[in-house]
């Protein structure tokens, strides 16, 4: 995979995790999406507060995020730990260039305040490994992985 020399430029995403959807959030507050999962009509799919032309990386980061989300909550049920109301996660995709050729790069943030790292992290990387977003970008494209604890 190639490096990033120049970035030109980054869509930003913040998205929470609650029992009747999620939302993501653009960078200063661009893109607000109620989203329901498959087989839940509640929220409707709602977009509100879009700007004409959203960044293709904040969408995208706001599709994935929204993904890895409801993976994580997937995740958690699995080893049976019981997510703090404010999860969230932030994901940033940068679009960029070496030399004449195009890249993407994502930074991924799992925020879980007052779960220890260790198992925030077995958290993040499970979720990872569910997420078809995540599949699909594995050793295609520079994805760091954090967690945040506090």
């Amino acid at each position: 995979m190639s490096k990033i020399e120049k970035v030109l430029v980054t869509g930003r995403t913040h998205t929470t995790h609650s029992s009747a959807g999620k939302t993501a959030r653009g960078h200063n507050g661009t893109l607000d999406i109620e989203l329901s999962s498959p087989g839940n009509a509640t929220p409707e799919h709602v977009l509100s507060g879009v700007q004409p032309h959203p960044k293709a990386e904040q969408l995208f980061a706001g599709a994935w995020s929204a993904c890895y989300i409801a993976a994580v909550g997937l995740a958690a049920q699995q080893l049976k730990v019981t997510l703090p109301a404010d999860t969230a996660v932030d994901l940033e995709v940068d679009l960029g260039q070496t030399g004449a050729a195009y890249f993407l790069q994502a930074r991924l943030t799992l925020r879980v305040p007052g779960l220890t790292n260790e198992v925030a992290t077995e958290l993040a990387h499970n979720a990872d490994a569910i997420c078809p977003y995540s599949k699909a970008t594995r050793g295609n494209i520079d994805v760091a992985i954090n967690v945040r604890t506090e």
